[in-house]
């Protein structure tokens, strides 16, 4: 079974090729890009050494499915999915800052919160809260967009605006656009009998000037989920919650003794394992979208994609 890991393609007009930890952005003539799911794991920042299975695929398809079910709320920038493993959109100049958005308090927020401290990018988180409490209200978490490898680093809304990363009229417009799609993603999530913990989205600016939603949404990379069934029993009770996210990776990866510090080594990731964390991912697309995942034909994954992508090119 072949994964995808890296990409060298060189399509009609390509300018550039951004490689992220799991993406692969080719721009097509400062105008079309170019988007490539791979199979690549990240957790902590940092590459793990072996792909999963039909992981790309399955980000991508979920990715799209909530771009359509959300592109009322805010234009997005998709134009076309021509592979399962690919989205082609528009050009656009991204803001530098991703916008997280809290509903729980979970992951990162808990792992500060335990420290003892009460606020997480200038925003206050009330006392006397449990690890997967519900917020009162959803908190907007902002982190910067890591470059190179680097971390991401949250970053309150006044430093933003003070180091004058996002104008604050357009601040103002993605707080709002934020909320919106959180509530959407919530109802979207119950309908499933899932609750949307936490996400985060990324915008950017086209051409025109229009702020539009790109990369991926509520997807279990970008997102956490719980199951609504038995959530408040286990809260109760002081137990784990059943998750639906990549989060299982990392608590893997934290039990054995990797979080991505500096003199830490990533654990074996065995054939058994990897077979596992594909498993799970599959789980997670069937509850999410209410579909059966189909897996696509992987013999040659590189020349299906490039076949499909200059398919597309070639017509528009």
């Amino acid at each position: 079974m072949q994964t995808i890991n890296q990409t060298n393609f060189n399509f009609p007009k390509q300018k550039s090729v951004y490689k992220g930890k799991v993406r692969e952005v080719y721009n097509i003539d400062n105008t079309i890009l170019v988007m490539i799911a791979t199979d690549r794991l990240s957790a902590f920042d940092i590459v793990m050494p072996r792909q999963i299975p039909f992981k790309g695929q399955i980000l991508n398809q979920i990715a799209a499915k909530m771009m359509n079910l959300t592109k009322d709320i805010v234009p997005n920038w998709i134009v076309n999915i021509p592979d399962p493993s690919v989205a082609v959109g528009h050009f656009c100049e991204p803001f530098k800052v991703e916008m997280v958005i809290r509903g729980y308090l979970s992951g990162h927020a808990w792992r500060e919160y335990k420290e003892g401290k009460r606020t997480i990018c200038g925003v206050a988180m009330p006392e006397g809260m449990k690890e997967n409490d519900k917020f009162p209200e959803p908190l907007i978490t902002p982190s910067t967009k890591a470059v190179d490898g680097d971390h991401d680093e949250d970053i309150s809304r006044e430093e933003i605006l003070a180091q004058g990363i996002v104008a604050e009229a357009d601040y103002i417009m993605l707080e709002n656009y934020t909320s919106a799609l959180f509530k959407r993603g919530t109802e979207i999530a119950a309908k499933r009998g899932l609750i949307l913990v936490d996400t985060k989205y990324e915008f950017g600016k086209s051409k025109t000037g229009e702020i539009i939603l790109i990369d991926e949404i509520h997807t279990p990379d970008s997102s956490r989920y719980f199951y609504t069934d038995g959530y408040q029993e286990r809260q109760d009770k002081g137990e784990k919650q059943k998750q639906l996210s990549k989060e299982f990776v990392r608590e893997w990866l934290i039990e054995n003794g990797f979080q991505g510090l500096k003199g830490q080594q990533i654990p074996e990731m065995t054939d058994a394992k990897i077979q596992e964390i594909s498993e799970r991912y599959i789980e997670l697309f069937e509850n999410i979208t209410g579909e059966t995942f189909v897996k696509e034909d992987t013999t040659n994954i590189l020349q299906r994609i490039e076949n499909n992508v200059n398919g597309f090119l070639n017509k528009n």
